[in-house]
Parts: structure tokens; C-alpha cells; sequence
């Protein structure tokens, strides 16, 4: 191997490409046969065996000419196209202070704080958001942070796994956003986990007769969704007492978090781990990113939570301070102890959602999630008036609801995009069983033109 040089003699820690022995090295190590052997969990259909496609080499002036074509190529959703997009992403209107305090120059840089003595302005936004976190998920201890909602689910089915050791079985419901799950599936079959998904009964809730069929005393956890994929609103404690009863642990999921300044918090209806994506607040779509995760637990789990908590103290002169007071990541401690190797503090992220939380305060929020329940309400009980649409499920929504067509969702979905409508986002393709069904969600952003115009196209289908 190549011989690194010694920090002690001011060298420092410089990048140095590996060579064949150097690869053959680290593969023997970790017991791989090849490099291509690490990619082996992957669909052999996404897998590039070829160079990418990529024009070039550009000069810079032709590079500008080249992204400025793809961008006068794209269709901005509410600007060129009316947008009732959802399944994960929610439109919010953002507010104009959160750009102004996020781009001033204390924040230029948000790498972890290790130094907490210069830190103070990114420790203080960082322990603000846990403390909003715990606030609206009920539960006492939040950390900072998670990538986003996908993977802080596996990370909190893997900490459940930690606190719950003698047990295998995780009941997830089916229910739960399809991403979220095939992230948990990655993991499974790299960890040889035991999961076992339960479906949804006709009012689109969690068939609770299927669920506790399932559980027992080999039961690490069971996870739901509150408002699941569909928009139901799912109560908590339906499901994390009969979880109790059997000695297992409750894993409440929230996609729209928003949904928390309203409903029941996963805390209150008797969760143990809360997760999902804050991405809600104060972050714009952007074709999908970037989100923001979170995690809150209850306080016997504190040592398990992965990433790090960021704590108030007093310094020496008895002012308030702020420290990394835990931190469980592989940069911190032996790595075959962390509690996890991919998580980070999305401090910027962090920051926006604080300082939007900050900017509405309880009420404002609160009204803010009436204003999309309500408009919610109203466009799924005009849908349903319509000969050949109805709404697919029962059970109260909050900003999204499935819509059930008499024909295959997707035909129907082109033809309003032809009309310049975004519909919604169709089922079939992660719910086989739900080919004639699709989501619409609606959000502040969409204000009762834009409403009565999707009536009026589906009216004229």
C-alpha cells in the first residue's frame, strides 16, 4: 500500500489515487471478489456499461449556450403548468426572510460544527430545529439531522432493531411511501432483515385484523404512515397499542409535515420513534430535493438515535452556549460503534426550516394546514360528484387523496396534461392493484381558480 505521509511532520492528509494492488488490497480485506461484486444488490438494468452520453469537451461559452437550451426547454409547474402533484414532495409557498437569513454570511459554510467555540450561530439554528422537531412530533429527544425521509425510516427500523435485540420481525404497512420502503428493502437484503409488509382494509387505513395477525413476541417494531401514501389520516394509537401489547415498537412516518401542526403528533397517539421529511418547511420542490429528514425519539433511546444532538449549556462565564453534546457518526467514534455511517446534519436545510417555523409560530402553522385541509375537502367532494370519478377511499385526508377513474389512471392523467395539468401522480406503478386510481394533493399553492379548472377539464373528459 501506499505509504501516507506522517501528519506529524506537516504533511497532512492528501488524496492519493489507489492502483491495482491497492484495490486488490482493500478487496481481500472486505472478502469482494471484484469491484463490480460491490454493485451486485443493483437491477442489472440500471448499471451504465458504457460511457455516459455527454457532449464534449465544451468551452465555457458553449457550456452556457448548452444548459441555457436546456433551460428555456423546461416547464415551470404554477407558472406554465397547474400542478396537483404530491406522493412526497408538497409545493409550499416559501417565504422571502428565509432566503435573506440563509445566504447571509454566517452560515456560508454549514459543515459540522467540531469547534463548538466558533460555532455558536450553526450549534444555535442546529438545536432550534431539534427543539421544533420535538415539539411537533410529541416526542422528547430529536436529533440533527437525516438526509431525508427515505432513509431516516430504514435508519429508525435499524435503531429499533439496536434497542430491541433478542427480536427479527418487522411489520411495515404497505401503505407507507413506496420509496420509503424500497429503501428499508436495500437494507434488508444487505442485513438479512425480517420484514413483512401489511395492506390497507377498504377505508384505506392499515388492516389492523391482517396486523395483528402478524405480531408476536419475535416482533422488533411495527411502522405506519399518518397521512399515508394515499392521504388518509391514520390514528396512531390504533396501532401502537395493540404494538405495545406485544412488546413491540411503534414507528410513526410523516411525508407532509405540515400535517403535524394540526393532526394528532405520532408522541401523543403512543409512537416510540417518529421520522419522516421536513422538507415542507421553508424548502422549495426543485424537482425533487433537497429534502430534509428528521428523527425524534423517546428519551430511553437517546444513545441509539443516529447522527448527533446538539445541547444547551453555560460556557465559563455562566452565558448560554451550545455543544455537540452526543454524536454517534463514524467520524466521531470507532466505526464498528457508530449508530450510523451515512447521516448528517443538513444544517442549511435545517436552517431554512427553523427559520420558516420560526416565521408562522404555532397558529400560523396551524392555520396554514386548515387552509390545505380545507381546500382539500372541497376539491375531492367535487371530483366525486363527477359520472366516472369517485374518491377511492373513506377515511378523512389531509392535503391529498387517491381519485378512482373508470378508466386506467395514466390515460387520464395525459389527457390533462395535454390541457396543461398536472393532475396528480398515478398508483399502478408501485400498487398494481390500484391501475385506475391516482393521487392529487392540494396546497396553499393551488388557489380555487386553479381548483375549478381541474374540475372543468375532468368534467370534460
Amino acid at each position: 500500500m501506499a505509504k501516507m505521509p506522517d501528519p506529524d511532520r506537516g504533511f497532512g492528509h492528501r488524496y492519493l489515487p489507489t492502483g491495482t494492488e491497492d484495490r486488490r488490497e482493500m478487496l481481500e480485506a472486505i472478502g469482494a471478489p471484484s469491484v463490480e461484486a460491490l454493485f451486485s444488490t443493483l437491477p442489472e438494468e440500471i448499471l451504465l456499461r458504457e460511457p455516459l452520453p455527454i457532449e464534449g469537451p465544451l468551452s465555457d461559452q458553449e457550456l452556457r449556450g448548452y444548459f441555457g437550451r436546456l433551460q428555456a426547454a423546461n416547464q415551470v409547474a404554477g407558472r406554465d403548468l397547474i400542478s396537483f402533484l404530491g406522493g412526497g414532495a408538497y409545493r409550499h409557498e416559501t417565504p422571502a426572510a428565509i432566503d435573506s437569513v440563509t445566504t447571509r454570511s454566517e452560515y456560508l459554510t454549514v459543515y459540522t460544527p467540531y469547534q463548538p467555540e466558533v460555532s455558536q450561530g450553526t450549534l444555535q439554528t442546529i438545536f432550534e430545529f431539534q427543539t421544533f422537531i420535538s415539539i411537533l412530533t410529541g416526542l422528547p429527544v430529536a436529533n440533527a439531522s437525516l438526509y431525508e425521509g427515505a432513509s431516516a425510516f430504514a435508519e429508525a427500523i435499524l435503531m429499533a432493531c439496536r434497542v430491541q435485540r433478542k427480536r427479527s420481525k418487522i411489520i411495515v404497512a404497505r401503505s407507507i411511501h413506496p420509496h420509503y420502503r424500497q429503501t428499508l428493502a436495500t437494507y434488508a437484503t444487505n442485513l438479512d432483515l425480517d420484514v413483512v409488509e401489511v395492506g390497507w382494509d377498504e377505508s384505506g387505513r392499515v388492516d389492523l385484523e391482517a396486523l395483528e395477525r402478524e405480531l408476536g413476541s419475535d416482533t422488533v417494531c411495527i411502522a405506519l404512515q399518518s397521512p399515508n401514501y394515499f392521504g388518509v389520516v391514520e390514528p396512531w394509537d390504533r396501532l401502537s397499542a395493540p404494538a405495545k401489547a406485544a412488546g413491540a415498537l411503534t414507528i410513526g412516518v410523516v411525508t407532509e409535515a405540515l400535517s403535524l401542526a394540526l393532526l394528532q403528533s405520532p408522541g401523543e397517539g403512543g409512537c416510540d420513534i417518529a421520522v419522516g421529511d421536513a422538507h415542507s418547511f421553508g424548502l422549495s420542490v426543485s424537482f425533487g430535493g433537497p429534502l430534509l429528514g428528521f428523527m425524534a425519539v423517546k428519551d430511553a433511546f437517546k444513545r441509539s438515535i443516529p447522527g448527533r444532538l446538539v445541547g444547551q449549556t453555560v460556557d465559563q462565564d455562566g452565558q448560554r452556549a451550545f455543544v455537540l453534546t452526543l454524536a454517534t457518526r463514524e467520524q466521531h467514534i470507532r466505526r464498528e460503534k457508530a449508530t450510523s455511517n451515512i447521516c448528517t446534519n443538513q444544517a442549511l436545510c435545517a436552517l431554512a426550516a427553523t427559520v420558516y417555523l420560526a416565521l408562522h409560530g404555532p397558529q400560523g402553522l396551524a392555520d396554514l394546514a386548515q387552509l390545505n385541509l380545507q381546500r382539500t375537502a372541497s376539491l375531492r367532494r367535487r371530483i366525486g360528484e363527477f359520472p366516472g370519478f369517485s374518491s377511492r377511499f373513506s377515511q378523512p385526508c389531509f392535503n391529498e387523496f387517491a381519485v378512482r377513474a373508470s378508466s386506467p389512471a395514466g390515460g387520464v392523467i395525459a389527457q390533462l396534461e395535454a390541457a396543461g395539468i398536472l393532475a396528480g401522480v398515478p398508483l399502478g406503478p408501485d400498487y398494481p392493484e390500484l391501475e385506475d386510481t391516482f393521487l392529487v394533493a392540494v396546497t396553499e399553492c393551488n388557489p380555487p381558480e386553479e381548483l375549478d379548472r381541474l374540475v372543468e377539464e375532468l368534467g370534460a373528459l
